[in-house]
């Protein structure tokens, strides 16, 4: 009974590690808007208001991932953009980091009267996670003259 409950902690802790950073607000939030409506910036436009600083990440299994890692982190930022009511998201980078490993082996060996054979093989894959960190904003709509 006592392994259960380090057991369950443990895989809580785990659990927990992995939930994403909650969005640092850098101003107020607005009403939630279509994802649709987020629109990605090379540079913060001059008239641009600061409504928070995201996080989000992507695992993939053999490999850092890529593009695609990279395209659904961008699409997580703007979810949480659009969550917050910002239209606007500044990329401010993007990491790579290997998170966890997992390999096996496994291994034969026979004994003879005058000799001696070993036979192994080993394999492993790691477990990459792509974060990338974004500025959202609130960029209000130009008005016509």
């Amino acid at each position: 009974m006592k392994y259960l409950r380090v057991l369950v902690v443990a895989v809580c802790v785990s659990i927990s590690g992995c939930a994403p950073a909650p969005p640092k607000l850098a101003g107020p939030a607005r009403a939630p808007i279509p994802v649709e409506q987020v629109v990605i910036y090379d540079v913060l436009p001059a008239n641009a208001q600061d409504v928070a600083v995201l996080h989000a990440s992507s695992h993939s299994v053999f490999s850092p991932g890529g593009p695609a890692a990279i395209d659904k982190v961008v699409q997580r930022l703007k979810l949480q953009a659009a969550q917050l009511g910002a239209n606007g998201l500044v990329l401010q980078g993007f990491s790579d980091a290997q998170t966890a490993s997992l390999g096996t082996g496994v291994g034969a060996e026979s004994y003879g009267r005058s000799s001696a054979v070993g036979v192994g093989a080993s394999g492993s894959f790691g477990v990459f996670r792509k974060t990338g960190e974004a500025l959202a904003i609130f960029v209000p709509a130009r008005e016509s003259p």
